[in-house]
């Protein structure tokens, strides 16, 4: 299993529209990076995430799993950019806000601290592991 980092501004998808969409979930949709998109290509189904509010609350609300993999977004009609479909998993007790994750050592080499622009990364199991506990969630 890979684990990774979905990032949104909550005002154009937040953690209450991923878990509105129940089991159904939705196109992680309008990714128009190159590495972000290449990301999303690697994912396979079962593959879990963190899902980011960024701008004002710039944290981790929850976690996130992969059930479709890459495929053309279907917002729009340019067949460079694809996506994956995700669905709501579990909702953080404990948000972990950007300034805890960039105070944390054993986080210092996370993509987030490092590039935190990138709307899709990966994340490693140690760093996975660290920020559900902090989060309280069962990962």
């Amino acid at each position: 299993m890979t684990y990774w980092l979905f990032k949104s501004e909550p005002s154009t998808w937040s953690w209450e529209d991923q878990v509105a969409k129940g089991d159904a979930g939705e196109e992680w949709d309008g990714v128009r990076n190159y590495q972000a998109r290449n990301f999303m290509r690697e994912m396979s189904v079962g593959d879990l995430g963190f899902f980011y509010h960024s701008q004002k609350e710039k944290s981790v609300v929850g976690t996130v799993e992969v059930i479709a993999e890459a495929h053309p977004d279907s917002s729009t009609e340019d067949d460079r950019w694809e996506c994956v479909d995700i669905k709501a998993v579990e909702a953080a007790k404990t948000p972990v806000t950007l300034d805890q994750i960039k105070a944390d050592d054993r986080l210092s080499k996370m993509v987030l601290v490092n590039n935190s622009r990138l709307s899709v990364q990966p994340v490693t199991k140690e760093e996975w592991r660290i920020i559900c506990d902090l989060a309280g969630l069962t990962g």
